[in-house]
């Protein structure tokens, strides 16, 4: 597998040394290129699944899906987000202005922040900690605090209702995954998520065909 860090070691040279950058500014420029591709790479996936799921969709139930936008509805999706972008901001009277503005970004920080981390490439991590499984389920849980806040700042009972619902939904779905993690940290050996992906290298290197006591707990 190809070394990414040859890539960001020629470019962290490149401002440190030929362009004779001090520390701050090499980091800062560095911290602001890897924050864009993550949003970039975060933005295009999103697009690709959204699409996907709507043609899937359509097709279990003899549709077509969106035709319009574009040649098979291929800008469908670019439509709908210039669509929302230029909608009305407005806020609920009697709501918790502050709980209220603050959740969406908790919500969107846990799903960006989840995917930042993840090694897409050997030395292409933001971050690889020896415990990266407890660092992402903390980042992922981060959204069900926002889901919450944003039913308690609406200062409406049925919202409140809901967000708890929504809440506990989630809490339950995160106990099962939770149980699939740990099957991935038993058959590698390391909560290491680099290290997990090491161990699938390989024709027939994963978690699938390896080891069955701990996958069938998983699999239950």
């Amino acid at each position: 597998m190809f070394d990414f860090s040859i890539v960001t070691n020629w470019f962290h040279n490149l401002l440190a040394v030929t362009c004779g950058l001090g520390d701050f500014w090499t980091i800062l420029i560095e911290c602001i290129l890897v924050g864009v591709g993550i949003l970039a790479g975060y933005a295009i996936l999103a697009i690709i699944l959204i699409f996907m799921e709507r043609k899937v969709c359509a097709y279990f139930q003899c549709r077509l899906g969106p035709m319009r936008v574009g040649p098979w509805g291929v800008f469908q999706v670019f439509a709908d987000v210039l669509k929302m972008l230029i909608k009305e901001i407005f806020s609920v009277d009697g709501a918790d202005k502050v709980l209220y503005y603050v959740a969406p970004f908790l919500v969107i920080i846990a799903s960006v922040g989840t995917f930042s981390f993840l090694p897409w490439n050997n030395g292409a991590e933001v971050l690889d900690f020896n415990v990266g499984v407890f660092l992402m389920s903390a980042i992922s849980s981060i959204g069900i605090v926002g889901i919450f806040m944003a039913g308690w700042g609406s200062n409406n009972k049925y919202s409140v209702v809901s967000a708890m619902r929504g809440a506990v939904q989630l809490i339950s779905y995160e106990m099962s995954l939770a149980l699939c993690l740990i099957t991935a940290v038993v058959l590698t050996g390391t909560m290491q998520v680099s290290g997990i992906v090491e161990a699938q290298t390989g024709a027939f290197g994963g978690l699938s065909f390896k080891g069955h006591n701990p996958a069938i707990i998983a699999f239950l």
